[in-house]
């Protein structure tokens, strides 16, 4: 696999800082969607008259089909260019957000939902391919810092504009506007990146037989297998499907002889694997980024119920107790991205040890400060924690990709994504897990299940540290032999 790319001698785009604007808005959308209707569940189950089962898919069916696309959607891109494929899946978004918002049972908005997340799976890849395919030089990486802003501030404040939407529309129909609040954004996004995104003279005649659709369907079944069972561990219903992970277990090791084999035959593979064994950096960056979003994406499911369940704060007054994270990722993210080209790994590791020293001093102070006192003992660590997180994830993205050849941005960005998809469906699940089951041990000690389930995520925050480490190392290593 060559890493020559003849686009490098090009001009760049003049459009691209806008046409950034544009897919960064909508890369907002459909990562925001991920956390916002947290806040939401409850409204949701009392209007429809869910079951606390059913209205949990509402979150775990977007975040499977999210994570269950996002490779294919990466493929479709390089083999249908990114333009094309970015206004076809922002359309899709913004008619299943229509959908849902519009809803009358929970099996119609559950529905919504699963259709919305391959839809926004579809989305994600185009980002970081389009980000790939406009900049070049440190440009790259402020343009990567940008994007890793969006990721953890929409992370972050998803609870914060769902308690907004909540107290400005009320209950009981006011979790439709969670979702309806997609379309004019939507709708604009859509008229402006028909403007502003670059053509491509990706043909559509003759694709189709060159996309690998046995691979989709093979590497599809196995996250599935892997995601579900995962959804269903705060259901307790991991004992009637835990099948499923050895059945993805051979599912993954199918897809890896198939992709294998349609390299040694010339054909073009869903997920190149010379990406993790040939590109410098690739197959660590991507194990760090999963592992760190088991520990970053984890914990606001853990602050969501300790605030409002243990400290009795409203869904407002929770998302507002953590925009401190939100803040300081948003700020060093932007700056991080203007650092990469000096700093490199050192960025990550230095962010990845102030997320750990972070998550320990809210564990302590968890043990330590009265219960009426620490939301606001805790806006010193989360604003640290959250500078450190923004030194992660933008450069991470950015050191990750910046040696994949342009033809495959996008099943590399897509790649990278799934990753996170899972990391983040793990984490939550584990670390929610283990608070639920520290406050049925503890006689419902919120304030030390809280430290319980923030060393957990301290852990492994540190093992992602230790693969930072490593691939410094390596990273100099690999400098001082060329």
């Amino acid at each position: 696999m060559t890493q020559t790319e003849p686009e490098l001698s090009a001009e760049p785009d003049p459009r691209r800082w806008r046409a950034l604007a544009v897919t960064l808005t909508a890369g907002f959308m459909v990562l925001l969607d991920v956390s916002i209707v947290n806040v939401a569940l409850p409204s949701i189950q009392r209007d429809l008259g869910a079951t606390a089962g059913g209205v949990q898919w509402v979150v775990s069916g977007y975040a499977l089909t999210f994570g269950l696309v996002l490779v294919f959607g990466g493929r479709l891109g390089d083999a249908l260019g990114r333009r094309r494929m970015f206004l076809i899946a922002l359309t899709g978004f913004v008619l299943t957000s229509a959908l849902a918002g519009a809803a009358t049972t929970p099996e119609l908005l559950i529905v919504a939902r699963l259709l919305q997340g391959m839809a926004a799976g579809l989305i994600t890849p185009q980002n970081t391919g389009l980000i790939q395919e406009l900049f070049r030089g440190p440009e790259r990486g402020r343009a990567f810092g940008l994007f890793g802003a969006v990721v953890g501030i929409s992370t972050a404040v998803g609870p914060v504009l769902g308690g907004v939407i909540l107290a400005v529309f009320g209950d009981p129909e006011g979790w439709r506007w969670v979702f309806l609040v997609n379309i004019p954004i939507g709708a604009l996004a859509l008229v402006l990146a028909a403007r502003l995104l670059p053509k491509s003279s990706a043909r559509l005649r003759g694709v189709a037989s060159e996309l690998d659709f046995l691979g989709a369907v093979l590497l599809g079944l196995a996250v599935v297998g892997v995601l579900f069972p995962i959804l269903e561990i705060e259901q307790g219903n991991l004992g009637q499907v835990w099948w499923l992970f050895p059945l993805a277990l051979l599912l993954g090791a199918a897809f890896v002889w198939w992709e294998r084999r349609l390299v040694r035959l010339g054909r073009s593979p869903l997920l190149d694997l010379r990406l993790f064994s040939t590109v410098p950096g690739f197959a660590s960056g991507a194990t760090l980024g999963t592992v760190y979003f088991c520990a970053f994406t984890g914990i606001w499911l853990v602050f969501a119920v300790f605030f409002q369940q243990g400290l009795g704060f409203t869904p407002l007054e929770s998302g507002l107790a953590v925009t401190p994270f939100a803040v300081g990722s948003a700020v060093s993210a932007i700056i991080a991205g203007r650092l990469i080209e000096r700093w490199g790994r050192r960025l990550t590791v230095t962010g990845l040890s102030l997320v750990t020293g972070s998550l320990l001093a809210i564990a302590g102070l968890a043990l330590l400060v009265p219960a009426a006192a620490l939301g606001w003992a805790m806006v010193l660590p989360l604003l640290i924690g959250g500078i450190g997180s923004g030194m992660i994830i933008s450069p991470n993205t950015t050191l990750t990709l910046e040696q994949v050849p342009t033809s495959m941005a996008g099943v590399a960005g897509g790649a990278l994504q799934t990753g996170q998809r899972l990391g983040t469906a793990v984490g939550t699940a584990v670390l929610a897990t283990v608070f639920h089951t520290a406050i049925s041990a503890t006689g419902a000690d919120y304030p030390l299940s809280l430290t319980i389930s923030m060393v957990c995520a301290a852990l492994l925050t540190m093992i992602a540290l230790g693969l930072g480490v490593a691939e410094l190392r390596n990273r100099t290593l690999r400098v001082r032999t060329a």
